[in-house]
């Protein structure tokens, strides 16, 4: 189904199209009509499938901008996910000029109510902060007309329930509650129950990862080891045209600095870019003149891109979904592709969580040494080499200069120091990456789904803030780990667009 035909707002229209997005997918299709029509709905899918679309754009349809009151209460299980949602509804209600304002734990409450005088018309929280804004009587919920649970499982998860109950309390009774989860455990329900109304319900499946043609590989690095580690195996692996994911912006902005720097052909790829250059980054990728796109999870979506070769999860998504989305932008139409997974010791549980979904076991990669990362810098030279006597680049102009040089010194140490001017350690140029708020640390169930102790993860309760549920709500305001999950010139003839794929070694001791 196109967004076309789905009666929305032509503004709205026009910033979906603005974003490149064509074609719903299955949760906004089956969500959009339903809560457009008023109804309460359970959607059942995972992070990835479009689901902030499926409920944003229907409440930001209805939002009437002549009202100064708060219109829709969005609520998140971390705030990371708040102010990716708050980011994604101001883009696309931008052209309606839409107020959306995020209120989360870890940040100032004062600015947080200064901005709440300024009457959003929609306000996302994480349940903790959300709550003590509701009894500082600075979030007022008299003529909230759409609430929306998100991630209604990790907020049960992360011992929200209560804090979820006062505030839906707060709400007037006559009001649309939507419902999303990953799963559909019995306190869910029993929220859903208590304040629904004859849901609808929509269900959509995981996606399974059919893409057999892609080789999957991981490397177990400190999280300041990686980007040296990447740029290296950039070197042996020769890709042709690659995706890298990093789990914020200002991780994709620092990454693709990093690699200017060090002489890669490099973009970045995320919500704060302008139209303009969204589009025109996108332009040069898929025309083959970028060979590194750096992204957000939310900048890639729906992006249809053919021939790339490798993608490179710089960070772990924290959605096994999520991965099976990223790494299926490889290997299409026949073509085989190479995905490297960067893990941090404490993030093993996500990669196994991602290997039970996927039901294929991702393969350990040794770091490479000196030795293969000069031989790989030495394949590229000489296919650009190659591809440059192929062409028509009047190289005769050089005979005079060839001629003196070779009655000066051999042949052979000119090449040498063409290669020792051509091949540089990439290392010599420093690149720091700031480190990213880790993941929280997870163990894997052992149940026969594959899936954690709700079918998707097990939870360290003991590590993750597990406790009672005041201690949980205390981590959101202060910004402790259970309110925090996630977050959105090496010289180019050393580098070749017609290259193959090398050879690297596989770890098998890990």
């Amino acid at each position: 189904m196109k967004f076309s035909e789905l009666n929305l707002d032509s503004k709205l229209l026009q910033a979906v199209d603005e974003a490149g997005f064509e074609e719903t997918t299955p949760i906004q299709a089956q969500t959009i009509p339903l809560v457009l029509s008023g109804d309460d709905v359970i959607g059942q899918a995972q992070t990835g499938t479009g689901k902030t679309a499926a409920f944003g754009l229907p409440i930001l349809d209805a939002i009437d901008m002549s009202s100064t009151d708060i219109q829709a209460l969005i609520i998140s299980p971390t705030r990371e996910l708040a102010i990716q949602t708050q980011e994604e509804l101001y883009r696309l209600g931008r052209d309606k000029k839409v107020r959306v304002q995020s209120v989360y734990g870890g940040s100032d409450i004062r600015r947080q109510i200064r901005a709440l005088k300024n009457h959003p018309n929609i306000v996302v929280g994480t349940p903790g902060r959300m709550l003590d804004h509701i009894n500082r009587h600075t979030l007022k919920l008299g003529n909230v007309k759409t609430v929306v649970l998100d991630e209604a499982d990790e907020m049960l998860d992360m011992g929200f329930v209560e804090d979820i109950e006062s505030i839906l309390s707060n709400v007037p009774n006559k009001h649309q509650t939507l419902l999303f989860s990953a799963t559909m455990p019995k306190p869910i329900m029993r929220i859903a129950d208590k304040f629904m109304t004859e849901p609808k319900i929509v269900k959509i499946k995981s996606k399974e990862l059919t893409a057999d043609k892609i080789d999957q590989y991981f490397v177990k690095a400190r999280d300041f080891e990686k980007f040296d580690l990447m740029t290296r195996i950039f070197d042996v692996q020769g890709p042709e045209l690659a995706l890298i994911f990093g789990r914020t912006k200002r991780r994709v902005d620092e990454l693709t600095r990093g690699l200017q720097a060090r002489g890669y052909n490099a973009e970045g790829l995320h919500g704060d870019l302008s139209q303009d250059k969204r589009t025109s980054v996108l332009r040069k990728f898929k025309a083959g003149k970028l060979e590194f796109l750096v992204a957000t999870d939310v900048a890639a979506r729906g992006l249809d891109i053919s021939g790339v070769s490798h993608v490179y999860n710089y960070d772990i998504p924290q959605d096994p979904d999520s991965y099976v989305h990223r790494i299926g932008r490889t290997g299409r139409a026949g073509h085989s592709g190479v995905s490297v997974t960067f893990v941090t010791p404490n993030e093993m549980g996500y990669l196994r969580t991602i290997e039970n979904l996927t039901k294929k076991r991702m393969k350990p990669l040794a770091p490479p040494t000196d030795t293969e990362v000069l031989k790989g810098q030495l394949e590229a030279v000489k296919e650009e080499v190659k591809n440059t006597l192929g062409a028509d680049k009047n190289l005769d102009r050089f005979n005079d200069a060839v001629k003196q040089l070779l009655e000066e010194y051999s042949a052979e140490d000119l090449v040498k120091v063409y290669l020792s001017t051509t091949i540089k350690d990439a290392e010599s140029v420093p690149v720091k990456i700031a480190p990213e708020r880790p993941l929280p640390s997870r163990k894997v169930s052992r149940s026969r789904s594959g899936h954690g102790r709700r079918g998707r993860y097990g939870h360290d309760r003991n590590r993750n803030g597990g406790g009672n549920h005041h201690s949980r709500r205390r981590d959101d305001h202060r910004g402790g780990k259970s309110g925090e999950k996630r977050h959105d010139n090496r010289n180019n003839s050393a580098k070749s667009k017609g290259q193959s794929k090398k050879s690297f070694k596989i770890r098998t001791n890990l």
